[in-house]
Formats: C-alpha cells, structure tokens, sequence
C-alpha cells in the first residue's frame, strides 16, 4: 500500500532500481523538495518587498562562508545557509505599505516590524529540522549587549549561528539599497560591525567575515538565483580541499 503522497514522490523515479539506488534517489527527492518550498517561501517575502530581492540568498552565502571560518561540519554550514535564506520569513505578515515605505518608520510602524523574528520562528518550528532552525531565525535580531529583539537576550544566550546570521544580515542591508535610503557600500557596512563588535556584534563573527572580504576575495553575487545546493556546495567542496573562500561573483 502506498504511503501517501509524499513517500510516492520521494520515490518517483526510483522504481526499477537496486535498493541502494532508490534510497539515493528518495534523498536527491527529498532534497529538491526541501529546496523547492524553501525559495518558494523566500519569493513569497521578496515578491512583497522588491527591495529585498536577493537578499536572502546573499545573507544565505555570507553566513555559510562565516560559518566555515569557525571549522563548522558540513551539516552545520547548511543549517546556517538555510536559516539565511527564511531569515525574513516572518515577513509575510508586515503590510506592504510597511515595507515598502520610502521615509522613516513610525514607532508603531517600528513595532510591527519588530514582530517578524517571532513569526517567523513561529512557522519554522512546525518543521522538524534537525538542526536550530528556527531559533535561529527568532534570534538573528538579537545583540551581544542585550539591546535587540524580540527577547533582548545577550552574549552567549544567542546562539552562535544567530550571531553569525545577525552579522551578515547587517551587512548585506548597508550594502543594498532600501526603500528609504540609497545603498551605503561595503566600506561603511565593516567599518559598522568593526566599532560595534563586542557590543553589538560577536568579535569573533566580525572578524571572520571581515576577513572574508579583506583577504580572501569574497564578494556578492551581481544577480540572485543560485540554488541552495549551490549556495553550500562552494562553502563544502572548499571545506573539504581546505582551499580559500571563493570569490562568490564567480
């Protein structure tokens, strides 16, 4: 008997072979699924907010290549990757006219913004990841002296993958442009975290990933649309060589 729709299409494609064959199949299945609902949940937030188009996808390749830096396991560094990528999930439930506006938020305004890290993790943690997720979307807002959001926890109560998306997020913000101001460039955004690591920001997190970008040629891509696969593939191949962090234009 069938085992419903999901298990069906784990194994479309699988029939005929050996069974080492078909349980590689089923994982490649499950793979592309995963992938699929996870860009169809990112188009959803950006599709609201053409200013964040991309975003998720560079926040997604900058904390993959900062988690390498900390020696994280392959596993470690694709949980990072997908956390950036539904970082903003919680999104979908701001207004556009929210998002979108061209001048300074309100206090209201502010609050309602505010609530994303926590609906966000309110969707995720109806998933069973094996790795935190969810918590780490929750806390992304958060700051090492306590003064983020939504639960104004501090320094190690932050999970370091938070710390590690919280960083990243920064950056690729100051390095785009948004609805109420034009792009600041890279020079600005790590001159931000360099005077505010210890206290906003984890010194260790910053000084990886301004390393990145001084010395080891990181770059953002010029257009968005590389998969999640490809996203970790260039962190993990590199990884296991033991090789540089590849300039991620190319």
């Amino acid at each position: 008997m069938s085992g419903g729709l999901i298990p069906d299409a784990l194994h479309f494609g699988a029939r005929g072979k050996k069974p080492k064959q078909q349980t590689k199949q089923a994982c490649q299945n499950l793979q592309k699924m995963l992938e699929g609902a996870i860009q169809t949940s990112t188009l959803m937030v950006e599709t609201r907010d053409r200013y964040s188009a991309g975003h998720h996808q560079r926040v997604a390749q900058l904390a993959s290549a900062t988690a390498r830096e900390f020696n994280f396991s392959n596993d470690r560094i694709q949980s990072i990757c997908i956390a950036g990528l539904l970082h903003d999930i919680g999104k979908i439930f701001i207004p556009i006219e929210i998002l979108g506006k061209p001048g300074r938020l309100n206090e209201t305004e502010l609050a309602i913004v505010r609530t994303h890290p926590r609906a966000g993790y309110d969707i995720l943690k109806q998933i069973d990841f094996p790795w935190p997720i969810a918590d780490a979307v929750l806390q992304h807002h958060e700051r090492m002296d306590g003064s983020g959001y939504p639960s104004g926890i501090a320094d190690e109560e932050i999970l370091l993958e938070a710390r590690i998306l919280g960083v990243a997020d920064v950056v690729e913000a100051m390095c785009s442009r948004r609805p109420y101001r034009p792009a600041l460039g890279l020079d600005r955004a790590l001159m931000e975290i360099t005077e505010q690591k210890g206290s906003l920001y984890d010194s260790d997190v910053v000084d990886a990933c301004s390393s990145l970008f001084k010395r080891k040629g990181f770059a953002f891509p010029d257009q968005p649309g590389m998969s999640i696969l490809g996203l970790t593939d260039q962190i993990i191949v590199r990884t296991r060589s033991g090789s540089a962090v590849p300039n991620a234009a190319k």
